[in-house]
């Protein structure tokens, strides 16, 4: 088969022939329909440094995805050829600490598609079946791939109630979009957003932002406390992975308020910890992955009754051979989710 992996210790990828994995007793082998661009992604096509240290090659990379099941292993009870899933990306064990307190995202024994395993930038992939999720036949694969990262979106916006609160969301990529997207239709309000890029300010406005703000040209925080009339947001939302950032919410965060971050940063992060957090009875959720499966419910109530229309996140469609294109454009920025369309 055809896939996309990374194969030297160096920026790029190349197009493979790979073999198919037969299924196991308890997997199924996926024909993909479709797969979107993650930020993982870009930083494994980079080669930067977390990736060097995590990526065994060779790799197929890619995780997010949509496709349909082409055969089953004999135990596989409650799916069948020809079901239209999307995947949980995170392959857990089931059995340590974290599995046992039902928190399955942070399981201690995590392997994650496409970088711990081969992936679903691919003709075909082979997962245990409890990772698919089946959805209806009549939703677009490209947008069945983006369940797994609104999920992402769905826990940073929703770690708690934000109907009627006002929203700080800093960094308007895919991630930030859908995040600007979950809070309108909770109804969070107002939304403020931050970004440099042109483009994505304006994707920003059309997923529902009420403000969105410069850093590079606007006074941030006097503009945020004029807005909040002096209190600072409820909510604040770290999706850039931007150190600078993740200060700027933290002191932009209402006494008592609350704090998701979901932005991975590329080195050790340094704040006054106890002005900005302690002092100020913050609230903090890390959010790793969804939640396995109550998010996904979640998800996909919000995607197949109409209330939230993700389809402007989705700005581009590659060819798997295409995925320089693709990958240039990503490190632009001039894009929002990029899906490899796979027929």
């Amino acid at each position: 088969m055809k896939a996309i992996a990374k194969t030297k210790k160096e920026k790029g990828f190349e197009i493979i022939d790979a073999k198919i994995k037969e299924p196991g007793e308890n997997e199924v082998l996926i024909k993909v329909k479709a797969s979107t661009i993650c930020g993982t992604d870009l930083h494994i096509y980079k080669w930067d440094k977390w990736s060097s240290e995590r990526i065994k090659i060779p790799r197929i990379v890619g995780h997010e995805m949509s496709g349909e099941i082409a055969s089953v292993g004999k135990n596989v009870k409650n799916l069948k050829p020809g079901d239209f899933v999307s995947v949980e990306t995170h392959i857990i064990c089931g059995e340590c600490y974290a599995c046992k307190n039902n928190r399955q995202e942070a399981c201690m024994n995590l392997k994650i598609l496409g970088i711990d395993m081969d992936g679903s930038y691919a003709e075909y992939v082979t997962l245990p079946a409890e990772n698919c999720w089946k959805n209806e036949k009549n939703l677009p694969p490209e947008i069945a791939s983006l369940k797994e990262p609104l999920g992402n979106a769905v826990d940073t916006v929703l770690s708690e109630d934000v109907t009627g609160k006002s929203i700080l969301i800093t960094g308007c990529g895919p991630l930030g979009l859908l995040s600007i997207g979950v809070a309108k239709v909770s109804g969070a309000y107002p939304i403020i957003a931050t970004e440099i890029n042109e483009y994505r300010i304006k994707k920003a406005k059309e997923m529902g932002a009420d403000y969105v703000l410069n850093p590079l040209k606007d006074n941030i925080y006097e503009i945020v406390m004029d807005i909040t009339k002096g209190n600072g947001v409820d909510v604040f939302c770290e999706v850039s992975g931007n150190e600078k950032a993740l200060i700027d919410g933290l002191n932009l965060t209402t006494p008592g308020g609350r704090v998701s971050i979901l932005g991975l940063f590329k080195d050790e992060v340094k704040f006054d910890i106890n002005n900005l957090v302690v002092l100020k009875g913050l609230r903090i959720y890390g959010i790793t992955g969804r939640k396995i499966y109550s998010t996904w419910y979640k998800t996909s109530a919000l995607i197949e009754s109409g209330i939230l229309d993700i389809s402007p996140v989705l700005t581009h469609k590659f060819k798997l051979e295409e995925f320089e294109k693709a990958f240039n454009l990503m490190e632009t920025g001039n894009c929002g989710k990029i899906a490899f369309i796979i027929d």
